[in-house]
């Protein structure tokens, strides 16, 4: 990580708000908000990351200069996320009260009107991540909540902040909204797989491709799974012992989980390694012969980014949000849900090892140039000033 400083702006307390919690276990708006925070501190910022119990280990206080606010949840698939917004919320008025308020994710940005009411002199900023309302785990209540909270994150705060162009585009065309496009990052990777770590998952480098992600059904792990087995029995030569690892695990999403074992029972090459993170994460991005990225919805998965600055090729759905990072010859598209059309996509970079090598090398170049992390945090950093919108907008990635 660079020694990133930033003195053209006055210091400033920030709270951070709506994630899981800091430092980052599960990737996602937690890696986003734990490589933000970060630079933040390092320019000088004060940053308070609000951590829901379950999420970060008691006694954690501080993590990389972000002071960690450890509060409870409801813990279940509805009540999480909303129940500690709003403890946050008022806990940051009552007792923090931040220069900046920053909310991550239209669920909790319904709650953004507080600190619009009880914190008037504060400056509210969204960031929009995802249209997480299309998602398949979510009832029809929290859909219906999930599409209010859409507007509220482009109404009651002072700023928006969306992580694509497609969600640029998207808020304009549904709600006429002016936002901010300020990408997710990646932090620059080298290094080789630890064959000691990937061991005890059954996995040697460069024996597997790898799917990273949550295990709800949007993300595709069944069209996967589908794919690999489809490749490897019309290809048993070219296979021969490589493996897929499904890296992840539910998210109150037990049910598809057990579906997903149920298509993998009897076959040996498909492994599903669980939650990981750290080391561990590391070395299983690093030793992957490529990643897959069957999803049909998103905001601009940083997975993607990540496995980008591992210098992998990523097979991804054509869906806008993908294609924005994979498109051209940052990555091998296929046809969104489309399970023949993967396997023939897989089956081309296996049997090509130079092939997804050269697609990894010229992926990692770019993601390092565009998205990279020192650049999103100054932009952010001039979101949170109190500079007038038409000066943000320009220092907006266009």
């Amino acid at each position: 990580m660079s020694g990133y400083v930033n003195d053209s702006l006055p210091p400033m307390k920030i709270a951070i708000i709506g994630q899981k919690g800091v430092p980052n276990i599960f990737g996602g708006v937690e890696a986003h908000v734990t490589e933000l925070a970060t630079r933040l501190v390092r320019a000088g910022h004060t940053v308070y990351g609000y951590s829901r119990n379950w999420y970060t280990p008691k006694g954690t206080r501080m993590f990389n200069g972000i002071r960690i606010v450890r509060l409870p949840s409801i813990r279940t698939k509805n009540l999480d996320a909303i129940t500690h917004t709003f403890i946050s919320a008022i806990h940051a008025v009552l007792f923090v009260r931040p220069d900046v308020y920053h909310f991550h994710g239209v669920g909790p940005a319904l709650l953004s009107f507080i600190p619009r009411i009880f914190a008037p002199f504060a400056k509210v900023v969204v960031t929009f991540h995802c249209v997480d309302a299309t998602h398949e785990k979510w009832g029809k209540f929290a859909q219906f909540m999930l599409a209010a909270g859409e507007r509220a994150a482009v109404t009651f705060p002072h700023e928006t902040i969306v992580v694509s162009r497609v969600l640029k585009a998207y808020t304009k065309e549904k709600y006429g909204a002016k936002v901010t496009y300020i990408p997710n990052g990646i932090t620059p990777r080298r290094g080789a797989a630890d064959p000691i770590l990937l061991e005890p998952l059954k996995l040697e480098p460069n024996g597997y491709i790898a799917m990273v992600s949550r295990l709800v059904r949007h993300k595709g792990a069944h069209t996967l799974i589908t794919a690999w087995k489809k490749a490897k029995a019309e290809n048993a030569k070219v296979f021969g012992d490589l493996k897929l690892a499904i890296i992840g695990g539910s998210a109150f999403t037990d049910d598809y989980v057990k579906e997903l074992h149920a298509m993998a029972e009897g076959d040996d090459s498909i492994v599903f390694t669980g939650f990981q993170n750290g080391e561990a994460l590391e070395s299983l991005f690093m030793g992957a012969r490529f990643i897959a990225h069957p999803s049909v919805s998103e905001g601009l998965p940083i997975c993607i980014l990540e496995a980008m600055s591992y210098g992998k090729a990523v097979v991804g759905s054509d869906i806008p949000e993908i294609l924005e990072v994979i498109e051209g010859d940052h990555g091998v598209p296929f046809k969104a849900g489309d399970a023949s059309e993967l396997a023939v996509k897989i089956t081309e970079l296996v049997a090509d090892p130079m092939l997804s090598a050269s697609i990894g090398h010229v992926a990692r170049e770019y993601v390092e140039t565009d998205y990279n992390w020192d650049d999103i945090a100054v932009k952010t950093e001039h979101v949170y000033s109190p500079v007038p919108v038409t000066v943000n907008a320009k220092l907006a990635i266009e």
